[in-house]
C-alpha cells in the first residue's frame, strides 16, 4: 500500500474501476479511464494478495473523453486534502455521452459472462437532471467527531466533511445541512419531494419515526401519489419513478382480470397502478420485507380491494406467492437480486411475462441465466442512466416463455 504505479489501462469493469497490470496481477483503478496511461497509488493490496486496488493520481496520457470535474470532492484525494476523496461520483471525470458508453459496456460484459448472451444496449438519459447534474433528491450525510456532515472515501469509514455536492438537487444545499452542527447524531438523512421543502431528518443511535413524503408519479395513461418515509426506499433521480413505471407497464401490457406478483413491491410504486389496469377481477399481490414500506403500499393501494400486501422476506413468502399465481411479475429486489430460489419459484408459475427492474448489472445477468435455464429468454433489455457521474445504472429486463 502507498507504492505509486505507471500503469496502461484496459478495459471498463462493473464498479467503478478499469482493469490493469501490474507484474502479472490485476490493479483496479479508480478515477481513470480505459486507454489512459497513469500514475498510480495503490491503496489495498500487498504483495500476496491476487490483485490490487489503486488510485490514479496522476494522468500521463489521458482520454479524449475526459473532462475536469465539477466537484472539489470528487477524484483521489490531494496531500493537502484540498481536492478529492469523496467516494459517491466515480466518474465525474469522464464526460456524460463516455459515461453511458461505458455502463453500456459493463452490462454488456456482465451478460456475456454470467449469462452467455451477447447484448447491445445503449444507455438511456433519464429526465429530471442537468446535464447529469442537480439530481439525487435523497441524501444521507454521515457526521464526523466534530458534528459536520459529510461523506465517505470508496470502501472507508472516514468521514470526508464536505461544501459542496452537485449531483443533489438544489434543495438540499439550500436546507443549509452541510453548515449545522450534528454532534450527537451518527447521520443525518435529508429528502426532497417534487417542489415541497427538504426534510431534514438526523439519526441518532436509536432511530426514531422519520417524516412521511408525498411523491407524485406521473406516466403515459396514467398517475397517482405515494407516501413513503423520508428514509425509505424511493428512486433518488427525479425522473426515475416514472421512467421506470412507464417501461413496466408498456412491457407487462397487463390485462383485465390477470393476476399480477409485484416482488420487493416498496411502498407500491408498480402494485397501484397495476392493480388500476387489471381492474376488480384482477388481483395483485404486493410482497415486501420492510414494514413501515408494507403500510405505505397498504396506504397507497387505498380503497383497491385486489391488492393484497403481505410484510415479510420474499423467500419467506414463497407458499403465499405460489397460491396466488401469477399472469404477469415484477422483480425489484435489492442490490443481490432476487436468487436462484426466487427465480425458480416465479419462473414454475409460467407467467407470460416478467418485467425485472435491477439496479446491478452482474445480479441482473446472473438471474438472467437461471430463467434461461427455466425455458425463459430475454425478450428485451433497456439501460437507464438514473445514476449520473457514478458507475450505477439502472436496467429493466422482460423475460418471456419459450
Amino acid at each position: 500500500m502507498g507504492r505509486e504505479l505507471d500503469l496502461d489501462i484496459g478495459p471498463v469493469a462493473h464498479g467503478g474501476f478499469s482493469v490493469a497490470r501490474h507484474e502479472g496481477r490485476v490493479v483496479f483503478v479508480r478515477h481513470t479511464l480505459p486507454g489512459e496511461r497513469v500514475r498510480a497509488r495503490v491503496t489495498e493490496g500487498g504483495s500476496q494478495d491476487r490483485f490490487l486496488r489503486a488510485d490514479a493520481v496522476e494522468i500521463l496520457t489521458p482520454s479524449a473523453d475526459r473532462v475536469e470535474p465539477v466537484c472539489r470532492h470528487a477524484g483521489p484525494p490531494t496531500a493537502d486534502l484540498t481536492w478529492g476523496g469523496c467516494g459517491g461520483c466515480d466518474w465525474q471525470h469522464v464526460n456524460l455521452t463516455a459515461q453511458r458508453e461505458l455502463k453500456g459496456q459493463v452490462v454488456a460484459e456482465q451478460f456475456a459472462r454470467l449469462a452467455g448472451l451477447t447484448v447491445s444496449v445503449p444507455v438511456l438519459a433519464v429526465p429530471g437532471d442537468d446535464a447529469g447534474l442537480h439530481w439525487r433528491t435523497r441524501v444521507e450525510f454521515a457526521v464526523d467527531a466534530a458534528g459536520r456532515a459529510g461523506l465517505r472515501p470508496s470502501r472507508s469509514r472516514t468521514v470526508l466533511p464536505i461544501s459542496e455536492c452537485p449531483i443533489a438537487v438544489p434543495g438540499i444545499l439550500e436546507s443549509g445541512v452541510l453548515h449545522r452542527d450534528w454532534t450527537g447524531y451518527r447521520a443525518v438523512d435529508i429528502a426532497v419531494a417534487g417542489e415541497a421543502p427538504a426534510v431534514i431528518v438526523p439519526v441518532a443511535s436509536r432511530e426514531g419515526p422519520a417524516p412521511t413524503l408525498t411523491e407524485t408519479v406521473a406516466t403515459p395513461g396514467w398517475s397517482g401519489r405515494y407516501a413513503v418515509s423520508a428514509r425509505g426506499f424511493w428512486q433518488v433521480h427525479p425522473g426515475a419513478a416514472a421512467t421506470f413505471l412507464g417501461q413496466v407497464l408498456q412491457a407487462l401490457a397487463p390485462q383485465p382480470g390477470e393476476q399480477v406478483l409485484d416482488l420487493y413491491a416498496g411502498v407500491g410504486l408498480f402494485a397501484v397502478p397495476l392493480a388500476d389496469a387489471v381492474g376488480p377481477k384482477g388481483s395483485v399481490l404486493a410482497v415486501e420485507g420492510d414494514a413501515l414500506a408494507c403500510e405505505h403500499a397498504r396506504a397507497n393501494a387505498g380503497d383497491r380491494s385486489q391488492v393484497q400486501v403481505l410484510t415479510g422476506r420474499v423467500e419467506d413468502r414463497l407458499g403465499e406467492i405460489t397460491a396466488h399465481g401469477a399472469d404477469v411479475v415484477v422483480l425489484d429486489p435489492p442490490r443481490t437480486g432476487a436468487g436462484r430460489v426466487v427465480m425458480e419459484a416465479v419462473l414454475g408459475l409460467q407467467p407470460r411475462a416478467i418485467a425485472y427492474v435491477a439496479c446491478d448489472p452482474a445480479a441482473l445477468a446472473r438471474d438472467t441465466a437461471y430463467a434461461l435455464a427455466g425455458g425463459y429468454h430475454l425478450g428485451s433489455l433497456t439501460a437507464y442512466d438514473a445514476f449520473p457521474q457514478t458507475h450505477h445504472v439502472e436496467c429493466i429486463a422482460v423475460l418471456l416463455p419459450g
